[in-house]
């Protein structure tokens, strides 16, 4: 192994190149300013199209979906590719939703993703919970993944949208990760007011606290108008961190590939 390599395509959509495959998380690639309903009296317009065009991440092995009922992790543009993906691994009931391919997880279930000539990886979903207690009926099933990659690149953990809970404190008592894609974004609207339905930047500081990754990618921070933590604002409260907490934190730029070097 070489590392890996992470491409941003923006908000929560990220090419991961290991070992020959291709895994695409979240896809969204419709052109900015539309608005989609979420359900419940919210909303959000979309601000910022992709970095890189759908047509540009093809092939896919696979597709690891947080979740399919949120026009900010699934758009209409992204919906398309997913019949061109190897596999797409969601929550139980998006599988059932989506239908076909789609292999459906429930929190610490496993399935196994194997091509002819790759190590295989073995992807856990790990709990997640978009919003505050009791908040699940309303705002559905979401999941992060764990991928467990071959030697010396590790574990790989997706946060997917959620909130810093006992179920993200959980992967870091269960897997030794190296690399952590944390969905921010301090996400609220109007009709909830204070309440919170991601992270922000202090709390993937305390959340790195217990996990110790290597490096933490941050993803989902940009380009919808419902966040109310971006980039700078994020980074001021990691800047209050102490020095081997924010040294840990990779912003990487739009678009690019940027290979993580194995240690």
């Amino acid at each position: 192994m070489t590392g890996l390599r992470l491409t941003h395509v923006g908000g929560p959509t990220l090419l991961i190149e290991v070992g020959g495959w291709r895994l695409l998380t979240d896809p969204t690639f419709d052109a900015a300013g539309r608005r989609y309903a979420f359900g419940w009296g919210t909303s959000s317009r979309k601000v910022t199209g992709p970095a890189v065009p759908a047509d540009d991440v093809l092939p896919v092995d696979a597709v690891l979906l947080s979740h399919d009922h949120h026009a900010d992790n699934l758009d209409d543009a992204g919906r398309g590719l997913l019949a061109a993906a190897g596999a797409v691994v969601t929550t139980e009931p998006g599988a059932r939703r989506l239908g076909g391919h789609a292999r459906g997880l429930p929190p610490w279930g496993t399935t196994t993703l194997t091509a002819p000539g790759r190590a295989p990886i073995e992807v856990t979903a790990t709990p997640a919970r978009h919003g505050p207690p009791l908040s699940r009926p309303v705002v559905g099933e979401v999941v992060g993944f764990a991928l467990h990659l071959p030697d010396p690149d590790g574990v790989l953990w997706i946060s997917g949208d959620t909130v810093f809970f006992d179920g993200v404190r959980e992967v870091a008592r269960r897997f030794d990760v190296r690399t952590a894609v944390l969905h921010l974004g301090g996400v609220r609207f109007p009709v909830s007011g204070p309440l919170r339905y991601s992270m922000t930047g202090r709390e993937a500081v305390e959340l790195c606290r217990e996990l110790r990754p290597a490096t933490v990618v941050p993803v989902h921070y940009e380009g919808w108008s419902h966040f109310r933590q971006g980039r700078t604002a994020a980074e001021r409260q990691i800047a209050e961190a102490p020095e081997e907490l924010r040294r840990l934190f990779r912003w990487l730029p739009l678009g690019q590939p940027t290979v993580l070097a194995a240690a």
